[in-house]
């Protein structure tokens, strides 16, 4: 399993894309509104738009997690880093925070590489 994160709009699927050799075909496109696991690509966009459509269908986002990583070892996890700036006002926006920020960490144990992109430079943490 591969973990790349960074801000938004810093370059990670570019990155991605490039270093590992694939295509915009071998993207899964998470989305708020879909509680179901991104399955059948190996790249895993925006995983925290999948854990705000969890939390928006109250379901279990660590277990869900767990199960995600269960299933696919071999996913390269692409996650936008909503740790800094203001803390949001709505309930649920900060415990999103909170809940990727778990899932990260879950998600790092489980990496064989930890990559951080900042202005399309990427650098490898793990």
């Amino acid at each position: 399993m591969v973990l790349i994160f960074g801000g938004v709009y810093q370059g990670k699927l570019d990155y991605a894309l490039k270093h590992f050799g694939l295509t915009q075909d071998d993207v899964c496109f998470c989305v708020e509104t879909d509680p179901d696991a991104p399955i059948g690509r190996k790249i895993v966009y925006e995983i925290d738009k999948w854990i705000l459509a969890l939390l928006k269908s109250d379901k279990d986002v660590a277990d869900s997690i767990n199960k995600f990583i269960s299933n696919n070892p071999d996913a390269i996890i692409i996650c936008n880093d909503i740790s800094c700036g203001v803390v949001p006002i709505d309930p649920i926006m900060r415990r999103l925070r909170e809940e990727v920020g778990r899932a990260l960490g879950v998600i790092t144990q489980n990496s064989d590489e930890v990559i951080r992109v900042y202005c399309g430079i990427a650098s490898r943490l793990k």
